[in-house]
Formats: structure tokens, C-alpha cells, sequence
């Protein structure tokens, strides 16, 4: 039981490895994560105020909006979903080990 235990167990490492570092799949993952990525950066979010700010202000939050959407949010999505995607992946053996 040991045994079979621990080959069950090496063939799962086996396959997360071969799924994670092989090229055609890892070219494939990374067309299916940036596809998601796209989808998730064009819904766009809004935001409604309270009060209605001045002028400047709301040049200002909208500077600030701009940014975080252009500059910062992309590279953060792109990261998320390259995880999400290998946890699929690795849940995915494992449920392949357990059949």
C-alpha cells in the first residue's frame, strides 16, 4: 500500500511538472491566460460619487482611474490569472491521481 501510495504520489509531481515546463503546453497556457486577461481588463468598472466633486478633483480621481487601468492593473491580472490557471491545472492531475 506504501508503495503503491508513493508511485501514485511521484506519477502526480510527474505530471504537475510535465504540464507546468512543457513548451507546447506552457505556450498554450499562456494563450489561454492572456485571452482571460483581455476579457477581465475590458469590463469596465465605475465608480459613482456621492456628491458631486469639483472640477479638479474629479480630474484628478480620473487621472488616478486611468492609471491604475492603463499601468498598474494589467501586469497584476496577467499574474493572477497565470496562477489561477496552474492551480486548474494541478487540481486537474490530482483528480486524475484520485480516479
Amino acid at each position: 500500500m506504501h508503495r503503491r501510495f508513493q508511485k501514485l504520489l511521484h506519477d502526480y509531481k510527474r505530471d504537475v511538472f510535465q504540464i507546468e515546463h512543457h513548451q507546447k503546453d506552457a505556450e498554450s497556457i499562456a494563450r489561454e491566460c492572456m485571452d482571460l486577461c483581455e476579457d477581465v481588463l475590458a469590463q469596465k468598472y465605475s465608480y459613482h460619487f456621492h456628491k458631486l466633486p469639483d472640477a479638479d478633483r474629479a480630474e484628478i480621481i480620473n487621472m488616478i482611474n486611468n492609471y491604475t487601468r492603463e499601468a498598474i492593473l494589467p501586469p497584476v491580472v496577467e499574474k493572477l490569472v497565470e496562477r489561477q490557471m496552474a492551480t486548474e491545472r494541478r487540481v486537474k492531475a490530482l483528480e486524475a491521481l484520485l480516479e
